[in-house]
């Protein structure tokens, strides 16, 4: 014990003289302007601009998940009701098998990457989101359990257990996601000190959950279109019928959304008429779903994907656009929310994590690509697989 105290103390008068001699040289240095030039030229050539930078590679993180990730969870919400035998339901697995696990990286890279780039976001959404969080990480597990899990015992029953699980998992992951973009367009209750004042129930509004259940189609809608390019036969009519049927529901909510959204928060559209360049999200997102209505016929699979990608990826960089410079918007007071300027890591940091961010998304995105052509085409039940 004696040995231990020793050690202890040992190590704590280290670590004050280290302190210590920090301050002594940052004492030292600071009055030489040598010391201060390159961190004036810095802030002077990156400063808002790395803030500018990372809003919109977040965004961009985030909308790759959303699109890809996003027909996994699409294919699980539709797959209990559209397919009606056990081949047909291994056919839907198959199709996202080699991919699915893949595809959340991307999540899971923003959210690393949200605490470099804005700790104070990552602190107070996190603590506000605290139970929602939770319930969508246990839903995961469960969605990725009853994937690996269904194939490993033949029975009826077992198959039953683990299909209404891979339902479950995905419908209301795709449910809750769309609610979180809900009560970042609606705002939350954040205090002065940037605190979140409000409670689980209060996240669940009326307009959070008609975002959610448009998040809900689209995804739905986005699985189908990704089931038109894998499966073949009774299954590929049955994908294309439901996928104009989901096509209709995604643009009535769509165009609801849109119409809740100006009503409720009239100032997000501050931004389009500030940048008029903005205005090409919106109306890509009305170009895409114009060719998804178009896309009936067998020879426009492809396309009818391509369509419901590109109205995701509108939708959501169109919703990125109106809250900008915002991240979490206060509904106490405007002067409360956390912005890309006062929620934001110092230039240096954002400077060194982008770099790093760089060569892990690289990386991530060579081998997403590799993953999808490798395992391109239809899917056949008698190859190996779930």
């Amino acid at each position: 014990m004696k040995d231990l105290e020793s050690v202890s103390r040992l190590l704590n008068s280290y670590s004050k003289a280290i302190l210590a001699d920090l301050q002594i040289r940052k004492e030292a240095t600071m009055g030489d302007p040598v010391f201060r030039l390159p961190s004036s030229v810095f802030l002077v050539l990156f400063g808002d601009l790395m803030n500018m930078i990372w809003f919109w590679a977040l965004g961009a993180m985030l909308i790759a998940y959303a699109v890809l990730d996003g027909y996994d969870l699409g294919v699980g919400t539709i797959s209990l009701w559209l397919t009606r035998t056990n081949e047909e339901r291994r056919t839907a697995l198959n199709a996202i098998g080699p991919v699915w696990n893949g595809n959340e990286v991307w999540l899971l890279a923003a959210g690393g990457m949200l605490v470099v780039s804005f700790p104070r976001v990552y602190a107070v959404g996190f603590s506000g989101f605290y139970l929602a969080l939770m319930v969508v990480l246990w839903l995961l597990i469960l969605r990725g359990v009853s994937i690996e899990f269904r194939h490993q015992i033949g029975h009826p029953m077992w198959h039953a257990l683990w299909d209404a699980g891979f339902w479950f998992g995905s419908a209301l992951i795709s449910l809750l996601l769309g609610v979180a973009l809900g009560n970042v367009l609606h705002g939350l209750p954040l205090g002065a000190e940037g605190s979140f004042e409000g409670t689980f129930t209060l996240m669940l509004n009326p307009y959070s959950l008609l975002t959610g259940i448009l998040s809900l189609a689209v995804l739905a809608w986005h699985g189908t279109t990704f089931l038109r390019t894998k499966t073949e036969g009774e299954l590929l009519d049955r994908v294309r019928r439901w996928s104009m049927v989901l096509w209709w529901a995604a643009a009535a909510l769509v165009v609801l959304t849109t119409a809740a959204t100006f009503v409720l928060r009239p100032t997000l559209v501050d931004n389009y008429w500030a940048h008029p360049i903005a205005w090409l999200l919106p109306i890509t997102a009305l170009a895409g779903l114009v060719v998804g209505l178009l896309c009936r016929s067998e020879a426009r699979d492809r396309l009818a994907f391509l369509a419901s990608t590109v109205t995701i990826v509108a939708l959501l960089g169109s919703a990125a656009a109106s809250v900008y410079p915002n991240l979490l918007m206060s509904t106490i007071s405007p002067e409360y929310s956390l912005t890309i300027y006062n929620a934001a890591s110092s230039p240096h940091a954002l400077l060194t994590a982008f770099i790093a961010n760089i060569f892990g998304m690289i990386g991530v995105i060579v081998y997403s690509t590799y993953v999808h052509r490798t395992f391109s085409g239809k899917v056949r039940v008698g190859e190996p697989g779930y």
